[in-house]
């Protein structure tokens, strides 16, 4: 299974970017071989629609769950529709929500944001 987390730096102890659509990077582990690698978001510099993007590329990522603070609705949407469980994240690097997330201490993300139209700063 793969989880995917945004992330500011390209490495497991990184901080959690509060910004799915504009997080420089995701963190995506693999449960089953325990690798990790790290995809671009290219989606952090569109004028628009960057859950949307960013969304997409975590589905062509084949990720089946998302560990994120928070998402827009139609992020939400594309990601729902593909199937990817999303999680609420806790204080902490992206290993320890990764780490939260196995040992089932996650919640599901169930409120979305209408989404920041290019504000969110």
């Amino acid at each position: 299974m793969k989880i995917a987390v945004p992330v500011d730096d390209k490495r497991l102890e990184s901080g959690i970017c509060p910004s799915f659509g504009r997080t420089p990077y995701f963190l995506i582990f693999n449960t089953d071989t325990n690798e990790a690698c790290f995809l671009d978001n290219s989606a952090a510099a569109s004028q628009g629609g960057a859950g949307i993007k960013a969304a997409q590329a975590i589905v062509d990522a084949e990720v089946n769950t998302l560990l994120t603070p928070r998402c827009g609705e139609n992020a939400e949407e594309v990601l729902s529709k593909a199937e990817v469980l999303i999680y609420k994240t806790i204080s902490g690097t992206a290993q320890q929500n990764i780490d939260a997330y196995r040992a089932e201490q996650l919640l599901p993300l169930n409120e979305f944001h209408k989404g920041f139209h290019g504000h969110e700063k």
